[in-house]
């Protein structure tokens, strides 16, 4: 050897590429699962060796070493042990929630009992295996030869089943470990066709459907915590217990365990109470024996005449396996099985969505493509059936058939393919029920035609086959949830205990447009005369300006609207509280905000058990009314409030009392609407609403208010005017009218309308752009006709104007007894 062929290498970076490129191996091609079809290499080898022999559900077991033979010799180079067991644990009901294959003889057994040789147990694909190589042979999946080039194999199965949310998985890779659990496969496929309706439903709606993981045992979730962590984020732990039922009989009491934790070993189990009872932990045991059979778990527990029966459970659930903890990480391979990510629920759902639209549409390309040359088969046929003498005549007058297909070519226009068939067409062909048949078949083919070439064109056409095709999975192969879930609802219990701490009193509460967001006491505001400056209501950056200024109580639950017609929930007290210059928080920080989702309205709710109604009005005057109790649950990341157009905004949501007649909404430029509110029927959640008023050119409604003939509204300009004038001066117009003159703006400073509010016996809180606040007594402003001007409330500086209006209570014991 040469001292050119020698290279000089760090053994440091030598070393850390060596094995980055060992646990990349590792993670791809042996203990991650790819996201499309939920499995592992091993396993997808030897369903597709199975498959690849015919060794379908309709077919006899095979020997389970024919099986690992074939896996081992053609697609999976390793032990034979290893390819055995995997093959095993696809097969055994306590490992997997839908086994993959349908055993035959000794697969081991819940006890930990190991499986008989290979070379006595037998095996074939289970029915639902079908859907897991359905289209396998119509071009949908890349293939990617075998370990020596002799063979083509699968890099991904078709997989209609969705496998990965209703098997899960466990692996162990370099660095990283995989361990998803099973599920329900009627609640899996309810959560696709739901998201496929509607892309944009949260998890939090996809849990309604979803309730949690359904294992192969049973058992009870307890610790609904870890469901919600790991459907959002991935990862997660949740705390599973065993059924422990007591029975009764004779007078003697038992305890019954009938289910146990997954992946638990029911011989361990027994053991572990066995030595409990032994070292006097477990008291007040007659005796302990294990009854189980092929009609199911009963292991017996009898207890004494003295025994308490809610202490032994407990500490059978404390001090042995009969409560486990679970551990989730969503990990799997995206990207075409070259990445490593972990997912949430949402996002394994859209890769199987996004995974099959994929296969159906390279499925259509092939039954197209197939169609189209049987069509062009059949059309040469029926030409040459039309012109049969000729035909006939043409072929006898020939030397050859190579002369015959260039003069059959020649004479009618026809391809090789065509004329080759039409050489190739039996005499049985010429009678007038098979001419019948091609014409029908003709037909047929370009009807299929067209309906490959319409879903291939449209999306929407392949969602509804994954649609169609997960309705009749749920049919063939749907059962009921074998695992319960407590609610145990321990957010609430922590939520309140923390309430407890916290005193119950009246806060303000600010929000800026930049999204900061702080709550103040209200003793930090005296009540001042109209027309002076104000307090600094808070400390705002130059391009910030206060947005939104109300008062609640401490203990209120503060309902969040969007723009994007979301709501969030978020406890009053777990609002920072600050001093009265303080800048605030960002509310982002609080509440897991959207892209460009904007911050609408905030209302602060006592009690969600009532009848109350709320009224929703969008910046182009849509308007809906929906009950107050739908919003009473969920989770901070939010829901659908209400379905907005992309060209319009929610700017108002209010409380609708039994006490409220009518519906008034203000508009920028001016005007307002009036109409009874009997006029908007009850609608769900997620809808749009109706129009709610007719606007003008270039107008908008600035907000909406619930009242009654008694009220006084107050309207508030851009420029610090306000005016008060008596509800019954507002003619009501009806819903979707264009309204009457709520104020008259003045045209040369371009005034505009930013606010209204309800004129009550209420001290109100004006904020301007440049942060000032000032609180000014209601009864100060004098009432007047609404196509009045108004009166000064508030004195600005240059090139100040008013942005907010709050209102503040001046007997805090009458807002505290309300």
């Amino acid at each position: 050897m040469t001292t050119e062929n020698i290279r000089e290498v760090s053994l440091k970076e030598e070393m850390k590429s060596s094995y980055i490129d060992y646990a990349m191996s590792v993670v791809i091609a042996r203990a991650i699962p790819d996201v499309r079809d939920g499995l592992k290499p091993v396993h997808r080898r030897i369903i597709y060796a199975m498959a690849d022999n015919n060794y379908f559900y309709n077919q006899p077991h095979v020997k389970c070493a024919r099986i690992v033979g074939e896996t081992m010799g053609k697609y999976h180079p390793h032990g034979d042990a290893a390819v055995y067991n995997s093959l095993v644990r696809m097969a055994q009901d306590f490992s997997m929630r839908y086994p993959l294959i349908d055993p035959q003889g000794n697969f081991g057994s819940i006890d930990g009992d190991l499986p008989a040789a290979m070379r006595y147990t037998e095996a074939r694909l289970a029915r639902i295996s079908m859907e897991l190589i359905e289209d396998l042979d119509s071009e949908t999946v890349d293939f990617q030869p075998n370990f020596d080039d002799s063979l083509q194999e699968p890099v991904f199965l078709p997989a209609k089943l969705p496998n990965m949310l209703i098997n899960g998985t466990k692996g162990i890779a370099v660095g990283m470990a995989t361990a998803m659990p099973p599920h329900n496969l009627t609640e899996v496929c309810n959560g696709i066709i739901a998201t496929v309706d509607d892309p944009e439903i949260s998890i939090e709606e996809l849990m309604e459907i979803i309730k949690g993981p359904d294992f192969p045992t049973g058992g009870t979730i307890t610790d609904t915590d870890g469901i919600y962590d790991a459907y959002t984020t991935g990862t997660g732990n949740l705390t599973l217990r065993g059924t422990v039922e007591l029975e009764t009989k004779g007078g003697k009491d038992s305890l019954i365990i009938t289910e146990i934790p997954y992946l638990v070993n029911k011989t361990v189990l027994v053991e572990s109470i066995a030595r409990l009872i032994k070292d006097g932990v477990l008291k007040d045991i007659r005796d302990l024996r294990d009854e189980s059979d092929r009609k199911g778990m009963r292991v017996v527990i009898e207890l004494s005449k003295n025994a308490q029966p809610v202490i032994i459970k407990n500490i059978l659930f404390k001090r042995t396996k009969l409560q486990a903890t679970i551990s989730i990480s969503n990990l799997v391979l995206i990207n075409e099985g070259k990445q490593p990510k972990i997912l949430n629920l949402k996002e394994l759902i859209e890769e199987y969505i996004e995974h099959r639209l994929k296969v159906i549409y390279k499925r259509t390309e092939f039954y197209l493509k197939k169609a189209k040359t049987r069509l062009h088969r059949v059309e040469g046929l029926l030409i040459a059936l039309n012109n049969i003498d000729d035909v006939v005549k043409i072929i006898k007058s020939s030397k050859d058939t190579d002369d015959a297909k260039e003069k059959l070519k020649d004479a009618y226009d026809l391809s090789d393919i065509q004329v080759q068939a039409i050489l190739s067409m039996p005499l049985s062909r010429l009678t007038n029920l098979e001419q019948q048949k091609l014409v029908d078949e003709e037909k047929s083919l370009k009807e299929s035609i067209k309906k490959y070439e319409q879903i291939l064109a449209s999306k929407k056409l392949r969602l509804d086959i994954i649609k169609q095709e997960l309705t009749e999975l749920n049919e063939r192969y749907g059962d009921k949830r074998k695992t319960k879930i407590v609610i145990l609802n321990q957010n609430e219990k922590k939520e309140i205990r923390k309430q407890d701490l916290v005193k119950k009193e009246p806060t303000i509460i600010i929000f800026t447009k930049n999204q900061y967001i702080k709550r103040i006491s209200v003793e930090e505001y005296k009540a001042q005369r109209r027309g002076g400056r104000g307090k600094k209501g808070m400390t705002v950056r130059e391009e910030d300006i206060i947005d939104d200024l109300f008062v609640c109580s401490t203990h209120d639950t503060i309902l969040i609207f969007t723009s994007k017609g979301r709501v969030y929930s978020l406890k009053c007290f777990e609002i920072p509280l600050q001093k009265r210059t303080a800048r605030g928080k960002p509310i982002v920080n609080l509440i897991p905000l959207q892209t460009e989702e904007k911050i609408s309205d905030m209302i602060p709710i006592r009690n969600f058990n009532t009848n109350e109604m709320l009224i929703m009005t969008t910046k182009n005057g849509i308007i809906k009314k929906t009950p107050l109790r739908l919003y009473a649950k969920f989770k901070t990341t939010g829901v659908r409030a209400q379905r907005i157009r992309s060209d319009d905004e929610l700017i108002s949501v209010k409380r609708l009392s039994n006490d409220i007649q009518d519906i008034f909404i203000a508009t920028k430029l001016g005007y307002a609407i009036r109409f009874d509110e009997t006029e908007l029927r009850v609608l769900g959640r997620t809808s749009m609403g109706v129009k709610g008023a007719e606007l003008r050119e270039g107008d908008e409604v600035i907000d909406s208010l619930l009242v009654t003939d008694d009220n006084i509204i107050l309207t508030l300009t851009e420029k610090g005017y306000g005016q008060r004038t008596l509800l019954k001066e507002y003619r009501k117009t009806g819903r979707g009218a264009k309204g009457v003159k709520n104020i008259t703006l003045d045209p040369i400073k371009k005034d505009k309308v930013i606010a209204i509010k309800m004129a009550k016996q209420m001290d109100i809180l004006i904020g301007t752009e440049q942060g000032q606040v000032i609180r000014v007594d209601v009864d100060s402003i004098r009432i007047t006709h609404r196509k009045a001007k108004g009166v000064r409330l508030i004195k600005l500086y240059a090139n100040d104007s008013v942005v907010a209006i709050g209102k503040c209570a001046t007997q805090i014991e009458e807002q505290e007894e309300s």
